[in-house]
């Protein structure tokens, strides 16, 4: 590809990955649970209490039992994601703790927001995977509130989707309930319905709850997604190819983990690093140089031959605007452009991870939609040239009413149901609406229309009451 984004060849590769085991070998990596450090002191890994020392036999091997690619199955076996190679899978945002509406107002989400989401995934032609807290509910018990959320993702969307890894507790919650919808815990033995974001605690640490859900996930066959956010100046080196030597440290001593646990586990590598506003100590993840470290991050996953995650629709703006297009169209094109095979955050995040909105939800798979029409490749055979019909029209005629126009333009170009294409005077006409109105419209016609997927009575019955909800 002619691109004009770095493209690093072998030697900086190499560099990086030497600058990485000098890492594990002199400064380590901190493993905040003692399952784990046990792991790797089973597994001959030099220890200095929770701190482990990776070697490069032990790091080699982690990387060649880690697939390459792996399958995510659906409830709905033909909605299945294959993860790895030249495949997308796109998600929702994830972690939100705010809502923005529709008049600009900031207010706590609640479960019916969480259910709105899960539906608005399901009834996406965009979004292959559904989420796990795309929004924190503030009217549930927070202790039980990832119970609530898996019993949703399972019921509302027969998508593949994200486990919750708050703790090791809610991990072995996830895999019972997906056990419930599979017929069995059992079942599920290499069989990967979920996956579970892991992020590390930069600089080079796990905490207790990332490092036991990594375990949890691996020994029960689902897959980890390894990865973090790196706050270059802050929790990371000011300049990037340091935080792309550390993020690399971190997230590769979360696959080895998860290897040491569970030989061939499914693993995915990369997060969402980015640079620390220095005036004010924020994370900017619409800045530039996070478009920097996600093309890097992707050919550092290659290079190790594992599935890339890539950063999503991400803004630090507060509303769905100019701001908020500009970033997320910047991110998603740099991100799956850049090879990266797995993006959460695909639809809905605004100011930096702290919100979601229904509205942006709609926008950002209209910029992914046009993304993908644009990685369509072009066929050049002989009937899609159609010397044929050029040959006919000749020189100065019209194609407008040509039979071939009527019979491809459907299929052949892109028709979007968003974005305006009126003349001036009809879109005064129509009201003159803003992008985000329509959105608005957009979302209340989706979620007016989503029909639940079938599943058994049985099942939902002790879904809803392993939620703590009442049938």
């Amino acid at each position: 590809m002619n691109g004009r984004m770095q493209v690093l060849d072998q030697s900086e590769l190499t560099k990086i990955h030497d600058a990485t085991l000098t890492v594990f070998k002199e400064t380590g990596v901190r493993f905040q649970d003692e399952e784990a450090v046990e792991i790797f002191k089973r597994h001959g890994v030099k220890t200095d209490q929770d701190v482990v020392f990776i070697d490069s036999k032990t790091l080699e091997n982690a990387l060649e039992s880690a697939p390459s690619q792996f399958t995510l199955e659906g409830r709905e076996p033909s909605k299945s994601v294959t993860i790895g190679g030249d495949h997308m899978a796109l998600a929702p945002g994830y972690g939100s703790c705010h809502i923005l509406t529709a008049s600009g107002e900031m207010r706590d989400p609640t479960c019916e927001d969480y259910d709105n989401f899960c539906k608005l995934v399901h009834t996406s032609n965009v979004l292959n995977m559904n989420g796990c807290l795309m929004v924190d509910p503030r009217d549930i018990d927070p202790l039980k509130s990832h119970r609530y959320m898996i019993r949703s993702n399972i019921l509302l969307c027969d998508k593949p989707f994200f486990g919750s890894s708050v703790s090791r507790e809610a991990a072995r919650d996830s895999f019972h309930m997906a056990g419930m919808a599979w017929g069995g815990t059992d079942q599920l033995k290499d069989k990967a319905v979920m996956i579970a974001i892991i992020n590390s605690l930069s600089p080079l640490q796990y905490s207790s709850e990332m490092a036991g859900a990594i375990i949890e996930y691996a020994k029960n066959g689902q897959a980890n997604m390894l990865g973090g956010m790196v706050m270059a100046g802050a929790t990371g080196p000011v300049q990037l190819p340091g935080t792309i030597v550390l993020q690399n440290a971190e997230f590769l001593s979360g696959v080895v983990l998860a290897q040491l646990t569970h030989p061939g586990a499914p693993c995915v590598y990369g997060g969402t690093s980015t640079i620390t506003d220095m005036r004010t100590g924020l994370p900017l993840v619409g800045a530039p140089e996070q478009m920097i470290l996600q093309n890097a991050q992707a050919q550092v996953a290659k290079y190790y031959n594992l599935p890339c995650r890539g950063s999503g629709g991400i803004s630090d703006g507060f509303i769905p605007d100019g701001q908020a297009a500009m970033e997320s169209a910047m991110a998603l094109m740099t991100t799956l452009r850049s090879g990266s095979n797995f993006i959460i955050q695909s639809a809905g995040i605004l100011s930096a991870y702290l919100m979601m909105s229904y509205e942006k939800f709609i926008m950002d798979e209209e910029i992914l939609a046009r993304i993908l029409r644009m990685f369509k490749p072009l066929d050049f055979s002989d009937e899609q040239i159609n010397l044929e019909t050029i040959q006919s029209v000749g020189i100065g005629n019209e194609y407008l009413t040509h039979p071939t126009t009527f019979k491809h333009f459907k299929k052949e170009y892109y028709r979007s149901g968003l974005t305006c294409r009126q003349s001036h005077e009809a879109w005064v006409n129509s009201g003159k609406k803003a992008l985000h109105e329509v959105a608005t419209q957009k979302v209340a016609e989706r979620i007016g229309a989503y029909e639940k997927p079938d599943i058994s009575p049985e099942i939902e019955a002790d879904l809803n009451q392993y939620a703590g909800l009442k049938n």
